[in-house]
């Protein structure tokens, strides 16, 4: 007699937990360019930008992600807690990255607190999912950095000069955050535009009777341009002259007749044309002051009365 017999057969297949843990969690992240654009370091006023840090991150069985954000001081370096970029001769143009619209707490890294500290944030991601964000970084060049020479200046940051760590466990802070590191890179740059201000003083000769002898009188031009930046300074002939030496101070239809002069021995006429009697010079790391030297010839005395004219300044750059 047959029995029948049944035989079960069993077959499990194990994926490697290695492998399946790997691919549970994952954040990955880039940073765009920071660009100032044009930037006039002689207004005293600051010039501000931004940049962005995008941020993705996915997850298998859903994760709340802690994250953090450091920049260091990027190829440009940094003293004291200020980055650089470098430009012409290597000539540094200073900056910093802020958390904040306000420009009040500073942006820096885990390894370099001196530039202030990293950005720390919390991602929740629902199972099977991935979600995205965008953090801004707030930058600033301060103003009144007067020496910086003209010029394109750049500072990279690239690998490890921007870092994200990440972590699915408790953390309520970048302190003691530096699992999982990955690295980007992105470019800040400013454009130094050369520039000049000029401020002049009025020049008076005083009160005086009959025009028998020459009557002198200074005033002041103050200019101020960019570092290495060659200028010319030029007078016009004010309202109603012929020329540098023959300028006129009028009273309705009568007019006092005098010149300006490069030097106190009043030999070198102070008129309009590069060349010829412009006054020249390249601008430092501080105001520069130029005398104007007056001159009223003797000649003869026109009705009593108060005599004006005014002479137009030009710094040409």
């Amino acid at each position: 007699m047959l029995r029948p017999a049944i035989i079960p057969l069993l077959f499990i297949l194990l994926l490697p937990m290695s492998a399946a843990a790997q691919v549970l969690n994952n954040c990955s992240f880039s940073v765009t360019n920071v660009n100032f654009g044009n930037v006039d370091t002689l207004t005293g006023g600051d010039a501000d930008t931004t940049g962005d840090v995008d941020i993705t991150c996915s997850s298998t069985l859903g994760a709340t992600f802690r994250i953090c954000l450091n920049l260091n001081a990027g190829t440009g370096g940094s003293t004291s807690g200020v980055r650089h970029m470098l430009g012409p001769g290597n000539a540094r143009l200073d900056y910093s990255f802020f958390q904040d619209a306000a420009r009040a707490t500073p942006w820096g890294s885990r390894t370099q607190s001196a530039l202030g500290t990293p950005v720390f944030l919390q991602l929740s991601v629902p199972a099977l999912g991935s979600v995205s964000t965008t953090r801004t970084i707030y930058a600033r060049v301060a103003g009144n950095q007067q020496g910086v020479a003209p010029g394109v200046y750049t500072s990279t940051f690239p690998g490890a000069h921007v870092e994200l760590n990440w972590r699915t466990t408790s953390s309520a802070s970048c302190g003691g955050l530096t699992q999982n590191p990955t690295n980007s890179n992105f470019t800040v740059q400013a454009n130094v535009t050369p520039n000049c201000n000029v401020t002049a003083q009025d020049i008076n000769f005083g009160n005086h009777g009959v025009l028998d002898a020459a009557v002198d009188a200074t005033g002041a031009i103050a200019v101020n341009c960019t570092s290495g930046t060659t200028y010319n300074v030029g007078l016009n002939n004010g309202l109603n002259g012929d020329g540098p030496t023959q300028r006129r101070m009028m009273l309705g239809g009568q007019a006092i007749t005098y010149g300006l002069y490069q030097d106190a021995a009043r030999s070198q006429p102070w008129g309009n044309t590069i060349g010829s009697n412009t006054a020249s010079g390249t601008g430092a790391d501080a105001t520069q002051n130029l005398t104007v030297y007056g001159r009223v010839p003797s000649q003869s005395t026109p009705p009593p009365g108060t005599y004006t004219d005014t002479v137009v300044v030009t710094v040409t750059y």
